[in-house]
């Protein structure tokens, strides 16, 4: 296993003019919830020279597929037309694990998520889109797994706390 270095990944990922937008447990953790993550989630555009930045992108950070139960290798090809004909891949990297989505639950996918993120500065020049605390929320609805549940409730927590004016 590979130490979780998202910054680099999502270094990147910019590097090669990927379009995304970052969702899951750091999104959230940049929204200030206190989350703690292992892997980067980012939902990818599905235009053809999107996939074939974001492949070249995981090529260079090592991409391998991550199964579930599985250890060995699978036979599995990087690449645009690999990625056109899937929606959601979880990968092993240089950088730790990466899951991209094209349709995460409880959104349309990019474009609807693009429309709602707001632009975060992590440094040294490196800006990206997170997912609106709303879209966060409404995919942790949609997913309902047993630790989204707990996640679900500090994001509502957050959102709450974000409407009320200061005083």
């Amino acid at each position: 296993m590979s130490e979780f270095d998202p910054l680099r990944a999502l270094r990147v990922l910019d590097e090669h003019g990927v379009r995304y937008v970052l969702i899951g447990g750091l999104a959230a953790a940049s929204r200030g919830a206190p989350i703690a993550t292992q892997d980067l989630d980012v939902c990818y555009e599905r235009r053809p020279e999107n996939m074939e930045r974001l492949a070249a992108a995981l090529t260079e950070l090592g991409a391998r597929l991550r199964v579930a139960q599985v250890d060995e290798d699978l036979p599995f090809v990087l690449d645009a037309r690999t990625l056109a004909a899937g929606d959601t891949f979880t990968f092993v990297t240089t950088a730790g694990d990466i899951d991209v989505l094209a349709t995460p639950s409880g959104t349309n996918g990019f474009d609807g998520l693009v429309e709602r993120a707001d632009r975060f500065d992590l440094g040294e020049g490196l800006e990206v889109l997170v997912a609106s605390l709303d879209d966060l929320i409404a995919m942790k609805e949609a997913s309902a797994r047993p630790k989204d549940k707990s996640h679900l409730r500090v994001l509502r927590a957050l959102a709450e706390e974000v409407e009320q004016p200061d005083p």
